[in-house]
């Protein structure tokens, strides 16, 4: 909020207002509202302070938002007795279902013993719970200082001993079919403007999420495999458990805007109160109607920073243009000589400051620890490559099917040399299924092999489409001469099963999830059949039911394998059998 007008406001997140009948009740009655109206408040403040503490650069309860998905964490739910989330007690909020404050401390308390129940004390969430019942004890006694609650209102629960480490669920156990090393999603919080869902579903809601989505964050409850655990010691196994999908990562102009907005969150006034609290959110429109009569063209840091996450902005000139906005909309709001105007005036220089310091920053002071210089987009063969293009990559073990795959990382070596990140898609020959399978003309199936390739092996463009858009039209712009490929299903290549996707955003890089792309229709929408496995001949004459799954034929170390197997074996769980169309 960048005015001084509605420093005071209610947040509009919790409706407080009465209803129309109770606006017909004597003043006795009138008196006896205050004190929910107020327990409300209290909790939906200090539920939301707790949301929004910032701790290493990562919001402290950020693992707490959901319930975990019922589906992915069966047991969880045998562990766990109460499950519960910041988004349980957002609803509670919602439906006015406290009646006392202790049940709201019951509750935050009961997320932190859940997450401390279920995850081994080395675990990152198990610390984060620990810290944040410390925050959470701490505005208690604050809040008992002030007279807003008692001793009693603030003494926690005992809710029972923590379990021996030795009975700790197993790190090594997590939902089938994830990638390692996803980037942590972005919390959402209540009263943000940019926020992708709402926040006040109910906990039921939590639990309808799509079992494949890859970018879930299990509140209080995920389990985070070690990446030095079982490993199978066969050749397969070597292929299939390395190169997970890489973590997100910040261009030198992505890591200079954050670094200017990190700064500015330091900057202070002489009580030692920071000066950029005034400019986190836009006001309230109810609250403040005629902010938005004034300002054409509002901005707010939270607004700024979610562009800046999203790779919207291609300069820091860029993002300092918005945050010049931002300042001049303080300024032209307020009265000359009020705090937020003058906050304006000092984070304005301030930011101008910083920009130039970063700018005369060299690019190699943002290489990572094995050298790489993450870029923005590589030129090459007269085209420029960036995040989330769909490539053929050359193939080694077969140079007439290039590997199907789509850019996820671009960068250079110490040496000069640009590489690309890329997610492989596999052919229906290069898997492993039941003889019986049928697949869609031109399909290939998602799989978790995120590799490293030079610039140099990528041969030309192609696309993959999702199987609700292929049969529809082709990609905008995409030259007639390129493939098109459909997708519906992953692949697992540890268990050689396949999942139907639910969402294809979960597929694709982050970067380009909230972007979609044009069609040029077809007339009328083309008929998708399904035909029998390429390989089926490969079936042995002596196959049995009961035989061990066979294997793929590895070859080159850096492509697909070169040529899958089939089998007689009954479909398990989750096997996605496809049956002709």
């Amino acid at each position: 909020m960048d005015q001084e007008h509605a420093k005071e406001a209610v947040d509009g997140d919790v409706d407080m207002k009465e209803s129309p009948n109770e606006s017909s009740v004597d003043m006795e009655d009138n008196s006896a509202q205050d004190e929910p109206h107020d327990l409300f408040q209290l909790i939906h403040d200090l539920s939301k302070y707790l949301c929004s503490i910032e701790e290493g650069g990562e919001e402290l309860a950020a693992g707490f938002q959901r319930i975990p998905n019922r589906r992915l964490l069966p047991d969880y739910f045998d562990i766990i007795a109460e499950p519960i989330a910041f988004s349980t007690i957002r609803s509670k909020i919602q439906k006015k279902q406290y009646s006392a404050f202790p049940e709201f401390v019951r509750d935050v308390a009961q997320i932190c013993h859940n997450a401390q129940v279920y995850n081994r004390p080395s675990a990152p969430i198990f610390g984060a719970a620990e810290r944040l019942r410390e925050v959470f004890k701490i505005e208690l006694q604050k809040l008992v200082e002030s007279g807003d609650i008692t001793e009693d209102d603030a003494r926690l629960p005992d809710l029972g001993e923590l379990p021996p480490v030795e009975s700790s669920p197993s790190l090594e156990s997590e939902a089938e079919d994830e990638d390692d090393e996803r980037p942590k999603r972005t919390e959402r919080r209540m009263g943000n403007q940019d926020d992708d869902d709402d926040d006040d579903d109910d906990e039921e809601e939590d639990e309808d999420t799509d079992e494949d989505s890859d970018d879930e964050d299990y509140g209080g409850g995920r389990r985070r495999r070690s990446r030095r655990g079982d490993r199978s010691t066969d050749k397969d196994s070597s292929f299939q458990q390395k190169n997970r999908r890489p973590p997100m990562v910040l261009t030198p102009t992505e890591a200079r805007i954050f670094s200017i907005l990190k700064e500015l969150r330091k900057v202070k006034d002489k009580d030692g109160n920071s000066l950029v609290a005034p400019f986190e959110r836009l006001p309230d429109k109810m609250v403040v109607p005629d902010y938005y009569q004034i300002i054409t063209n509002p901005i707010a840091l939270d607004s700024i920073k979610t562009k800046a996450k999203r790779k919207k902005y291609q300069t820091v000139d860029q993002a300092l243009s918005d945050l010049e906005l931002m300042f001049e909309n303080a300024k032209l709001y307020n009265e000359d000589d009020s705090e937020v105007f003058e906050a304006a005036v000092s984070l304005q220089q301030q930011a101008r400051v910083l920009a130039e310091q970063e700018k005369l920053k060299p690019d190699d002071d943002f290489r990572d620890e094995d050298g790489r210089l993450p870029l923005a987009s590589i030129d090459y063969g007269r085209e420029v490559w960036k995040v989330g293009d769909w490539v053929h990559i050359r193939n080694p073990n077969d140079l007439a099917k290039p590997i199907v795959a789509q850019i996820f990382r671009t960068w250079q070596d110490r040496e000069g040399q640009k590489w690309i990140n890329a997610c492989w898609y596999y052919r229906p020959e290069q898997t492993v299924h039941r003889y019986e399978k049928h697949f869609y003309e031109r399909e290939v199936v998602k799989t978790g092999q995120y590799r490293d390739h030079p610039i140099a092996d990528v041969i030309d463009r192609c696309y993959v489409m999702f199987v609700t858009r292929f049969n529809k039209g082709r990609p905008r712009g995409l030259s007639p001469d390129k493939d098109v490929y459909v997708c519906e299903s992953r692949y697992n290549e540890e268990k050689f099963y396949f999942n139907k996707i639910k969402t294809w955003a979960s597929c694709v890089p982050d970067e380009v999830r909230d972007k979609d792309y044009e069609m040029d229709l077809f007339d009328i929408p083309h008929q998708m059949k399904k035909i029998p496995s390429p390989i089926k001949h490969l079936l042995r004459d002596d196959a049995k039911e009961t035989d061990e799954l066979p294997r793929p034929t590895w070859g080159s170390p850096n492509a697909p394998p070169i040529i899958g197997a089939v089998h007689r074996r009954q479909p398990g769980p989750n096997v996605s059998f496809s049956i002709p169309i």
